[in-house]
């Protein structure tokens, strides 16, 4: 009888479809292909005097998680874009929301520890 991934016998009497390895590439293409898109909410204060994340949230097909950055305030919204309106902090401010890029990320600097 066929083994499940925790060792388990596989009650259904089915064959696997491919081999493991294979299967684990095909899991993975699925993660990929339907993961959340990752955003944050910024505050820009000025114009372009400073800024700071006040919220990160997820895209899922059908809606946007958000919670900010203390922890103290969790929404749920039909789209990320309506996030902006919980985090308005006044005529100083602009508010944006960012798509995480990777890309963008800062180099690591190989000479820190």
């Amino acid at each position: 009888m066929p083994s499940t991934i925790d060792g388990s016998a596989d009650e259904s009497g089915l064959s696997p479809i491919c081999s493991r390895a294979r299967f684990t590439e095909l899991i993975e293409s699925l993660v990929a292909d339907f993961a959340p898109k990752v955003f944050a909410i910024v505050q820009e204060y000025g114009d372009r005097l400073d800024a700071e994340i006040v919220a990160w949230g997820i895209a899922f097909e059908d809606r946007a998680e958000v919670v900010d950055v203390d922890g103290g305030l969790r929404m749920s919204l039909e789209t990320p874009e309506r996030a902006l309106l919980g985090f308005r902090a006044g005529d100083n401010f602009t508010e944006h929301l960012v798509w995480v890029n990777p890309d963008a990320a800062t180099p690591s600097d190989p000479d820190i520890n």
